[in-house]
């Protein structure tokens, strides 16, 4: 199994108690490997590579400064720490081997936006393509009528390869048979609301919820307890989460699939994260 986070504020390293930030895949216990991934330098390799390539294609000695400029400029898109965990999860879904990927991402629309830009990046790619074989169409008729032989053309290559890896890893995501989405949320108001609005834009992309976990969950016994503030503060809370369980019950009958209790210290270690798994299970 191959557990891979996309969440920017999230960090395996602390979970798993491991420096496994930029490190690649790294192997934790037996059957379970982790990757924490460094997206800027990600970014910053893959602009290097492009520099590269332009080099290589046009026979250059170095760069001209405004080419070199856009291209270091595009590290600041919006986009581009998202476009570079896309392109990480497709590589390791294509290359590693494992049976199993768990792929944890952010609160509310991160999943759906993985998904949606997967589309995006199809079409993106497929246009691109597209007006590549045109050119090489008018590019072999040029050569016939010079009597020149058409050399390949490496970007339409890349071009295909990387519509290929896309294609795959789409088809993936969106294949409920092999795929399935989980949502955790807490029993508060506010994350009931992200729920309710994550399911929606499920639903308008044609996918389904696997299951919703709900996480730090208050013994009942503490809605009854009995004492000074601190016992006051927690009765609250309890009281309060009660409320909420009872609408995540009736909100989401069925999809409901595991409850996390609060537990008395972080889940950080592998004792930890063994105790959550028997909770899960």
């Amino acid at each position: 199994m191959l557990c891979f986070s996309t969440d920017p504020q999230a960090s395996l390293s602390d979970i798993f108690d491991r420096d496994i930030f930029g490190k690649g895949l790294v192997s934790v216990i037996p059957n379970l490997d982790v990757v924490e991934i460094d997206a800027d330098r990600r970014v910053a390799d893959y602009q290097g590579e492009v520099k590269q390539k332009i080099l290589t294609m046009y026979g250059l000695s170095e760069l001209p400064a405004e080419i070199e400029e856009y291209i270091d400029s595009t590290s600041a898109e919006p986009a581009m720490y998202e476009s570079a965990t896309y392109d990480a999860m497709a590589d390791l879904v294509a290359t590693s081997g494992h049976d199993l990927y768990v792929f944890d991402m952010p609160p509310f629309g991160h999943g759906v936006r993985m998904i949606a830009m997967a589309e995006i990046l199809s079409k993106w790619v497929g246009k691109i393509t597209e007006a590549r074989e045109k050119a090489q169409e008018y590019e072999a008729v040029a050569a016939t009528l010079k009597g020149t032989k058409v050399s390949e053309d490496e970007v339409l290559k890349e071009l295909q390869d990387i519509q290929a890896k896309i294609t795959r890893f789409t088809d993936l995501m969106v294949d409920q048979r092999r795929t399935s989405f989980f949502m955790v949320l807490i029993p508060e108001r506010m994350a009931i609301l992200d729920t309710e609005r994550a399911l929606e834009m499920f639903d308008a992309l044609g996918l389904q919820m696997a299951g919703l976990i709900v996480n730090q969950v208050y013994p009942a016994e503490l809605a009854e307890a009995k004492g000074g503030e601190a016992v006051e503060f927690l009765r609250n809370r309890a009281r309060m989460q009660r409320k909420y369980l009872d609408e995540i019950k009736s909100k989401f009958a069925g999809k409901v699939v595991a409850m996390l209790p609060m537990y008395p210290r972080e889940p950080r270690g592998l004792d930890m994260i063994e105790r959550v798994s028997q909770d899960l299970l």
